[in-house]
C-alpha cells in the first residue's frame, strides 16, 4: 500500500499537542480560496512546465513522466510557482513502512505524529495501518482534516486515531460553498460528534474581516464549549495571512489586525470555550 507523500516535518510544534512529527499528504477534495498551500491540492499532471525552471536540474521528464532527485533540490519553490496546476512535483510514493521508519528516526524526541494534507482522510486505509504502527512505537496519531469526512461512518479509524483537528471554515453554507467549494452544513454536526464521543481534540477557524467569522466563531464556540468544560477542545483563531495564497484571493482576502482577532477570542470566550489561542 502506497500514498503520495508531499512532505514530512520531523519536529512541528504547531501541528497538535507537544513536539510531533507531521505527515502531509498530497490531494485535497476541497478548493478553499485562502488555502496557504495550494500547491497539494492536486496530483502531478506530469506537463512538464516545471522542469526547464528548475535552478538545479532537480526535475526531468522522461517517458512523459516527471521525476524529481530530492538530493539536487534548493527547495527554492520554483517548480511550485510555475505549475499552473496547483500541484508539486516533489511528491513521494510511500508505504506505511517507509512512512514509520522516518518516524522511528524521531521516536525519542516526539510524543506522536500528525497526519495532514492536503487532506490525509482521503487516503483511510493508509492512515489506519500507519496510527497502528505508530502506537506500536509508543506514539499518538492524530488526524488534521478538513472536516470532508463523516467520523461517524468511520468507526475503525476513529478507534486507532486519539484525536481529529478539525477545520470549521465557516458555519454559514453559502459562505462555505464560496470559500471552499463544498458543502459545510453539516461540519458543525460532525464536530459535535467527535466532541461526544472524545476525539474532537482542537477546532480551527481561519478569520477574515471580509468573511462571517463573527457568526462562525460563535455558532462554534456555542456548540463545543458544553464538551470542554475545562479547555479539553483547543479553539485555534488563525489570521489569514497573504502569505502562500494564489492569485487572485491573494489581494482579495483581507488581513485582520491582532485586535479583531482578540475581539474573536472574546467572542468564543463568551460562549464558554476557555482554551483558546489566537494567531
Amino acid at each position: 500500500m502506497r500514498a503520495p507523500i508531499n512532505k514530512i516535518i520531523d519536529t512541528s510544534f504547531v501541528d497538535g499537542p507537544g513536539n510531533r512529527t507531521a505527515i502531509f499528504f498530497q490531494g485535497c477534495n476541497y478548493r478553499c480560496t485562502y488555502c496557504h498551500n495550494p500547491e497539494t491540492i492536486h496530483l502531478c499532471r506530469h506537463c512538464g512546465l516545471c522542469v526547464d525552471s528548475c535552478p538545479t536540474h532537480a526535475l526531468s521528464l522522461v517517458n512523459g513522466k516527471v521525476y524529481w532527485k530530492e538530493e539536487l533540490c534548493c527547495k527554492c519553490d520554483t517548480c511550485l510557482k510555475t505549475c499552473p496546476h496547483l500541484s508539486s512535483p516533489r511528491v513521494t510514493q510511500m508505504t506505511v513502512e517507509e512512512v514509520l521508519e522516518r518516524v522511528e528516526r524521531n521516536r525519542l524526541f516526539i510524543q506522536g505524529i500528525t497526519t495532514s494534507g492536503g487532506e490525509c482522510t482521503l487516503y483511510r486505509d493508509f492512515l489506519v495501518e500507519l496510527y497502528k504502527g505508530a502506537h506500536e512505537l509508543g506514539l499518538t496519531a492524530l488526524i488534521d482534516s478538513n472536516g470532508s469526512m463523516d467520523f461517524r461512518l468511520e468507526p475503525e479509524l476513529l478507534q486507532v486515531c486519539d484525536g481529529v483537528m478539525l477545520d470549521v471554515k465557516s458555519t454559514d453554507v453559502e459562505e462555505y460553498r464560496e470559500m471552499v467549494g463544498g458543502d459545510g452544513s453539516q461540519i458543525l454536526d460532525r464536530a459535535e460528534y467527535l466532541a461526544q464521543v472524545g476525539k474532537l481534540t482542537e477546532v480551527r477557524t481561519v478569520c477574515s474581516p471580509g468573511f462571517l467569522s463573527e457568526k462562525t466563531v460563535r455558532e462554534t464556540s456555542r456548540r463545543l464549549a458544553p464538551y470542554s468544560p475545562n479547555g479539553e477542545i483547543h479553539y485555534r483563531i488563525t489570521g489569514y495571512r497573504h502569505y502562500g495564497v494564489r492569485e487572485p484571493y491573494r489581494s482579495d482576502i483581507q488581513e485582520p489586525t491582532k485586535e479583531w482577532l482578540h475581539h474573536l477570542k472574546a467572542i468564543a470566550q463568551e460562549e464558554g470555550m476557555k482554551n483558546i489561542t489566537v494567531v
